[in-house]
């Protein structure tokens, strides 16, 4: 499965793998690419907003140098004739301007950022991560160890309901399960030596 998303100068596909996903991204600074498990995607993000300042900004000081200029020409009685285009013109930059910035969600994983182009595709685009990163954190983690600390056990599965993998009573019920099991694993011994 592939997701390619287009904006301006930036092109991001995201190409899904069975195991893993992989990231591209061109834009005008250059380009690059890494694999991420789904596991590791996160599930924090914050916003990020590419936009032209400078044209956004001399759109204002053209706007307020027309302004200027019809109150001018309105102070001293002149004619208005043609005293309207620069605040024209800086509207028309700040619109652009505007309308040509890209909004990113931006997900910070230990091999490198992950930014999904706020568009069509975006939602679908982080539920097809979620769904797949919550598959394989119970492909992983989502069974009881019997060769595990029953300590490191517990936590594991207060875990993934801290991830929102499994439900309360799935954790409670892997807990009693990770319990009986070394109960059993403690009594067998001794019923052995009697």
């Amino acid at each position: 499965m592939e997701f390619v998303q287009k904006k301006k100068a930036n092109k991001h596909t995201f190409t899904l793998h069975d195991d893993y996903f992989n990231f591209a991204y061109e834009d005008k600074s250059g380009s690059g690419d890494a694999d991420f498990n789904y596991a590791d995607f996160p599930q924090k993000s914050s916003i990020q907003i590419e936009q032209n300042d400078w044209l956004r900004n001399v759109g204002y000081l053209w706007i307020a140098l027309g302004v200027f200029q019809l109150g001018y020409a309105i102070y001293s009685e002149a004619s208005l004739s043609g005293k309207g285009f620069w605040i024209l013109v800086g509207l028309v930059c700040v619109v652009w301007a505007y309308f040509s910035k890209v909004k990113y969600t931006v997900f910070r994983a230990e091999q490198g950022n992950i930014f999904v182009i706020q568009e069509k595709n975006h939602d679908q685009i982080i539920d097809e991560l979620n769904t797949r990163r919550k598959s394989q954190l119970l492909q992983w983690y989502g069974e009881v160890n019997p060769e595990n600390d029953l300590e490191n056990e517990i936590r594991k599965f207060k875990w993934l309901l801290e991830q929102e993998i499994i439900s309360k009573e799935e954790s409670e019920q892997k807990i009693a399960q990770a319990e009986l099991l070394k109960k059993d694993n403690f009594e067998l011994p001794g019923e052995r030596l009697n």
